[in-house]
């Protein structure tokens, strides 16, 4: 039996194949404006016994494909303990929303926050700092890590940060220095967002912002202990979703 997990986000969609209780085959794509379309690109040529869908999306998939749907919530609490079975916490960064979940010792879901009606501490506020201080999204992070923490950006609003960065340019404000400043004022986003719901540890990082080394690294440093990333932690979500597809026909 293969079991299918999509995950349908505002940003990607990523697709997992769970055969024999590993993963034979995964694939990302970016959502663009026809998701639907998207999604069946990335079905097209993929066999599966089952489908379970999550994400934003999970409701257009279950009325196109046929496809179960699980929430985002439980989808990543399963997907991060089939990586990592001791994480008792969860903070996923996407590029349009961010998740705090916190996991008893069974991964048991105790509590839950997310945000995702602001861009504000998620991948696409990067992006938009990136690119006002001159940076690709590959340069960032490694650039952030070389600058020094002296300086504070004191709004979490893209764009009343944004005008914070402009005028910190025109004072002649090294790059670098700018570039830490933001991914601090992320990270203590992240931080108080995962203390709302326990601060359990270890820490699992998923979403494309898990990518960012200063991020991080930060992160790392904030909580003094070691955080958990997974080889690819903008899968987590479709690979939960293939792991419960799994789950239910063993029921």
């Amino acid at each position: 039996m293969k079991y299918a997990g999509l995950d349908i986000g505002s940003r990607t969609i990523e697709l997992v194949i769970i055969e024999d209780g590993k993963v034979v085959e995964s694939k990302q794509a970016d959502t663009g404006f026809d998701p639907l379309k998207q999604a069946q690109t990335l079905l097209d040529g993929v066999k599966h016994d089952r489908l379970m869908a999550t994400g934003y999306g999970r409701h257009l998939a279950a009325d196109a494909f046929g496809a179960a749907t699980v929430t985002e919530i439980k989808a990543y609490a399963v997907g991060a303990r089939s990586i990592f079975p001791e994480a008792r916490a969860i903070l996923d960064i996407g590029g349009q929303d961010s998740k705090a979940i916190s996991l008893d010792q069974a991964g048991n879901i105790l509590k839950f926050e997310m945000n995702d009606r602001c861009a504000a501490g998620t991948g696409k506020f990067l992006e938009i700092m990136a690119h006002a201080l001159g940076y690709s999204m590959e340069q960032f992070g490694p650039a952030a890590l070389q600058g020094k923490g002296a300086l504070a950006i004191n709004s979490m609003c893209t764009v009343f940060a944004e005008s914070e960065v402009i005028s910190l340019i025109a004072r002649n404000e090294k790059r670098e220095n700018i570039a830490q400043a933001l991914h601090q004022t992320i990270v203590k986003r992240a931080l108080a967002m995962i203390k709302r719901v326990g601060l359990h540890q270890p820490l699992f990082f998923a979403g494309g912002v898990a990518r960012n080394v200063c991020v991080h690294q930060l992160l790392e440093r904030m909580i003094a202990n070691a955080v958990l990333v997974p080889e690819e932690p903008q899968m987590t979500g479709a690979l939960g979703a293939a792991w419960i597809a799994a789950m239910n026909e063993k029921k």
